[in-house]
């Protein structure tokens, strides 16, 4: 076995040397714009050796004097072939091809980017994309986006979880820049912990993700690329005010220290104490809050050497205060003068990342990771009292290149984690310290295989020693075919693994009346099982022309079958119970999504998703409360021409959602004053946002959020009695405030 993995190690470093070039490949446009076009084949004539472009349209290709033709391709547009008679940039526009009638197909760059060539099902939001809504933090940033649904987990703490394929946020691998960080204790809160601003770009990736990211995955993967300190404004400044009496501010400072060294100093904070309760339940719709996060990036930049790093140090302390609009934290924690609650997180981070490109063998890479957080939480709720420590070490070391030639490409490395956990649970019904210790050592391998033309097939394995979840293999698997033009068959399976985190990631069971049960015993983590499930998925997106304008339209299925659950049962009203999953749980989803430029700078997104998600609970296999089966989704975005000189111009963009009926879990035994019905009603909000571009460097923005002023009418179940048995926050399927407007300025000197 030894023998073998060092072959596979060793393998890739036997190659030649040779020159490379760099370039950009470009839609052909009127205007001359620097519209890259992501995923363009460029390779030599009559060779095996290629590569294709990536999210901006650059490329880098070996070269050689035997080589001389350089062809480059896409679907939908004219293939061109240039003669190169030296290494040199290499900047080419490629026009799209006339369909029979001989007409003029014209477009503008997408500010969501969904490859026809990639064998994952993977699609990139740009940062043009997130300025269309508010996107204040992470948590924020998918409300133009029909693949992740976005909704309030409780009716107190105001915290936003998200869904990918039926499951929420546990079940999807989130990282910044490939290092897993939305994990552990950061779970419940972690998204709202990384601004909007730092965010360059996001990548989802639906299904089994990679294993060179780790085992966790399981309905999909999101990696946010954080912007980088060479390509950053010098100076930004961000603000916003909303009508709910929340400010924020963001400003980046970036500074170029010498020819290689990069720095930015990125700055956030956060503020609201407006006291809201609309509905007149005498508790606080959203709650009070300050939030001060600041990071320093360093980015070296070395091309002749072929080295790209980065360091980031972050700092985060987060405060919030909730519950009865009487509640006095001085006078009331933790006793029944009135209810309230208080959660307060510091948490640090130090991450590294090292990137080397051989000069002389462009295909050739290593890339080291390696990450070091601290994460405290200290909080309350009524009186039940949660605090949890969490240390995290990750490191990982990958390896890139080519076997034979270019369309054989691997990847293969090593990586540890190290996570310390600490928690301190206060309830009526259970009372202890929960401390353990995780450590895990993984070695991947990943092939892919890219014939340049229809093929493209991605196979990966990973091995891991944990010392809580034993010795167990991960393999996935990406394929896309393509049988014709613009079209992309594709399918993916995997097998994900993972720790419940039972109290972190169930934040909310503390903000009800309900006792805390673990019903076994005999498991590692809290006496339960790891999680186990496979994921299958099937997709087909094909592009089209209609009247002259580009479009797409895209079905996928996914089918998440658990092997085991931590299923977290809240079918008796007074009690969340936890426990081994017995019998049957499975998360389908289906969606169709149409994407159409309608005219010039107009472009209209359309989007049906339907969900079935299920699990074997002790009362019997029920739906999942709280997801809705049907959801229908539209977003228009329109540009009005750019004034000459200054660039000035407005935009417009509008966002539809309209819910299906949601199952309530049940409240039957309740008092009948404390009962639920069913199903939830129907819903439908919109989501509105003006910008005036005044010029390069100055715009505003004005927007609404549900200004149809839908909402909940009483979220709080047992609102009047917060310490009797049938207090409950859980139970939210719509919007708490109501609409909410606001404002906001961006200023940048480039």
């Amino acid at each position: 076995m030894k023998n073998i993995l060092y072959i596979v190690l060793m393998l890739p470093f036997f190659m030649t040397s040779q020159d490379r070039i760099n370039g950009m490949i470009m839609e052909a446009n009127d205007n001359n714009e620097r519209i890259g076009l992501a995923g363009a084949n460029v390779y030599w004539l009559n060779t095996s050796i290629g590569t294709v472009t990536n999210i901006d349209g650059k490329f880098i290709i070996p070269y050689s004097k035997q080589n001389s033709k350089l062809v480059i391709s896409y679907v939908g547009f004219k293939t061109d072939t240039i003669t190169i008679r030296q290494p040199k940039m290499v900047n080419h526009w490629l026009k799209p091809l006339d369909n029979l009638d001989a007409v003029t197909v014209t477009s503008r760059k997408q500010t969501t980017a969904k490859s026809y060539l990639q064998a994952t099902n993977t699609f990139t939001v740009s940062s043009d994309e997130l300025l269309k809504a508010a996107c204040c933090n992470l948590s924020e940033s998918f409300e133009t986006n029909p693949s992740i649904d976005v909704n309030f987990a409780d009716a107190v703490t105001g915290t936003r979880q998200i869904k990918m394929l039926g499951l929420t946020t546990p079940y999807i691998l989130i990282a910044t820049e490939n290092i897993p960080s939305i994990r552990g204790a950061s779970q419940a809160y972690g998204l709202s912990f990384i601004p909007g601003t730092w965010v360059e770009s996001i990548q989802i990736t639906k299904g089994a993700g990679s294993v060179v990211n780790g085992y966790e995955s399981i309905a999909g993967q999101i990696n946010a690329e954080l912007v980088k300190p060479s390509m950053d404004d010098k100076l930004f400044v961000n603000l916003y005010a909303a009508s709910s009496e929340r400010m924020e501010l963001n400003t980046h400072i970036n500074t170029k220290v010498s020819d290689k060294w990069d720095t930015g100093f990125y700055i956030h904070g956060n503020t609201h104490h407006g006291v809201h309760d609309v509905n007149d339940d005498g508790f606080l719709d959203m709650p009070q809050y300050d939030q001060v996060n600041v990071m320093n990036r360093w980015q070296y930049t070395n091309p002749e050497k072929g080295i790209l790093s980065f360091i980031n140090l972050k700092y985060l302390n987060d405060k919030k205060q909730t519950g009865e609009l009487d509640f006095d934290p001085k006078t009331d924690k933790l006793t029944t003068n009135a209810w309230g609650s208080e959660i307060s997180t510091e948490r640090y981070e130090v991450s590294a990342k090292l990137g080397y490109v051989n000069p002389e063998i462009p295909w050739q890479s290593i890339s080291l990771q390696s990450a070091f957080s601290g994460h405290k939480q200290e909080s309350y709720f009524g009186l039940k009292q949660y605090d949890i420590s969490h240390n995290s070490l990750y490191s990982n070391a990958i390896y890139n290149s080519i076997i034979s030639d270019s369309r054989h490409k691997i990847k293969t490395g090593l990586n540890f984690t190290y996570d310390h956990y600490d928690e301190f649970l206060v309830t009526p019904n259970l009372d202890s310290d929960y401390e353990r210790i995780e450590r895990s050592v993984g070695a991947f391998f990943e092939y892919n295989y890219d014939d340049l033309d229809k093929l493209n097939l991605t196979a990966g394995v990973r091995i891991d020693s944990h010392n809580l979840l034993g010795t167990f293999i991960t393999p996935r698997f990406h394929a896309r075919y393509t049988p014709w033009e613009k079209s992309a068959f594709r399918a993916s399976v995997g097998r994900g693994k993972r720790s419940a985190n039972i109290f972190a990631e169930n934040q909310n069971i503390f903000a009800t009346s309900r006792s805390i049960n673990i019903l076994n015993t005999t498991g590692k983590i809290y006496g339960l099982d790891p999680e186990i499930a496979w994921n299958y998925g099937v997709s087909y997106l094909q592009g089209f022309n209609l009247f002259g304008r580009k479009a797409d339209i895209t079905f996928d299925f996914y089918k998440t079958d658990f092997i085991n659950q931590v299923v977290v049962d809240y079918e008796n009203p007074q009690e969340v119970n936890f426990y081994n999953l017995e019998g049957k749980s499975f998360a389908n989803s289906f969606q169709t999504e149409v994407n159409y430029n309608v005219f010039t700078t107009f472009d209209l997104r359309l989007a049906y998703k339907f969900y079935e998600v299920k699990t074997q609970y002790q009362s019997g296999e029920l739906e999942k409360p709280l997801t809705p089966k049907h959801r229908l989704f539209a977003n228009a975005s329109y540009e009005t021409p750019l004034r000459e000189n200054t660039n000035a111009h407005w935009k417009f963009d509008a966002t539809f959602n309209w819910l299906g009926a949601q199952r309530f879990s049940a409240t039957d035994t309740n008092p009948l004053a404390y009962q639920l019905d069913d199903k939830t009603p129907k819903l439908a909000t919109l989501n509105m946002q003006i910008t005036k571009v005044f010029s390069p460097k100055f715009e505003l923005y004005l927007g609404g959020e549900n200004v149809t002023i839908v909402r909940q009418s009483n979220p709080i179940l047992g609102s009047d009695d917060p310490f009797g048995s049938y207090f409950d926050t859980t139970f939210v399927y719509g919007p708490i405030f109501g609409s909410m407007y606001y404002a906001g300025l961006r200023f940048k000197i480039k």
